[in-house]
């Protein structure tokens, strides 16, 4: 059952006793399978997490990495292959987090790539740092335990450039931003998240407040509409890819109100009846669409059946869908 509109309504969600999808997301990759394990069928199984570092997606990942310690040619270039980005795929794939040449490539990163406001710095001559590639350095340096003094000037960063409407926008300290971003906002909250969840001190009563009045922000607009006249802001944010990389979408979204273990709330019902009509007739959701750029390689084939989508759906249809 689900809440809409005040009223109690028969879900149409295939509960976690569908054995043919759950069989069928054990079949990908060693990352898929355990995520699979932990979030479907509530069984934590450490055997296969130390597996993503040797097979599959994971070990694909790390073969990739240079003699200099970097993916691509440097920290944020070029996109989707540099260094950044490649962790952050990492994580996401929830590869040990203590794994010796990420933490290494991290450590290279927070001493060469930040700026004198504090935060990490994108490129070349850049002269400010850019506030989702903050958030999701945030999450990843954070999932892989990187020393707390050695984030502190990226957490002032970060809690020095939230807006009044409670969310973040990356061009407030460029060209300035009166109105948030959907995109850095949710870059920012998985980056708190993940600093709350690995027991990080530093500010950390400033960093949840933050992330109330962000996540406030989110629900405001129906995770996907304008606060002031309900149209659709951008279509794109309805649809699935993954990686997600700095963009926003309605699933990450959600996702992401999951891991934050928030109760459901009615505004986001929108965004869920179309994740549930984006559904396939044999219960699985397709990748709509890959961000162009440079790749290391595609875990999945956009417009197939795709087991990151099918996986995040249920989970978050597990979650809110009641």
């Amino acid at each position: 059952m689900y809440i809409f509109n005040g009223e109690r309504k028969h879900s149409i969600t295939i509960k976690m006793t569908n054995k043919e999808i759950i069989n069928w997301l054990l079949q990908g990759d060693v990352s898929i399978q355990y995520q699979t394990h932990r979030d479907l069928l509530d069984e934590e199984r450490k055997d296969l997490k130390s597996q993503i570092e040797t097979q599959g997606w994971g070990q694909k990942f790390l073969s990739l990495r240079n003699e200099n310690g970097h993916w691509g040619r440097s920290f944020y270039q070029p996109k989707w292959t540099s260094s950044h980005y490649t962790l952050l795929n990492l994580k996401n794939l929830e590869i040990s987090n203590n794994c010796v040449p990420i933490k290494q490539t991290i450590n290279i990163i927070l001493r060469e790539s930040k700026a004198a406001d504090g935060g990490i710095h994108p490129i070349g001559t850049v002269k400010y740092s850019d506030m989702c590639i903050n958030g999701m350095g945030l999450n990843y340096c954070s999932y892989f335990n990187t020393l707390e003094k050695n984030l502190e000037s990226v957490v002032d960063f970060i809690l020095s450039q939230q807006l009044d409407d409670g969310g973040f926008n990356c061009r407030l300290n460029r060209s300035g931003a009166e109105h948030s971003s959907l995109h850095t906002t949710i870059s920012v909250l998985e980056g708190i998240r993940e600093y709350d969840r690995n027991n990080y001190t530093y500010r950390l009563d400033e960093l949840l407040k933050a992330e109330k009045e962000s996540q406030e922000f989110i629900l405001q607009h129906r995770l996907f509409k304008s606060d002031k006249t309900g149209e659709i802001i951008d279509k794109r944010f309805t649809n699935l890819p993954f990686p997600s990389r700095w963009r926003y979408d309605i699933l990450r979204a959600l996702d992401y109100f999951r891991i934050a273990d928030a109760n459901y709330d009615k505004r986001m019902q929108d965004a869920i009846d179309i994740i549930i009509k984006k559904r396939n007739k044999d219960n699985t959701w397709n990748l709509q669409a890959n961000h162009p750029g440079n790749f290391h390689f595609h875990m999945e084939e956009a417009g197939k059946p795709s087991r990151w989508n099918t996986l995040r759906a249920l989970r978050v249809l597990n979650q809110f869908d009641k």
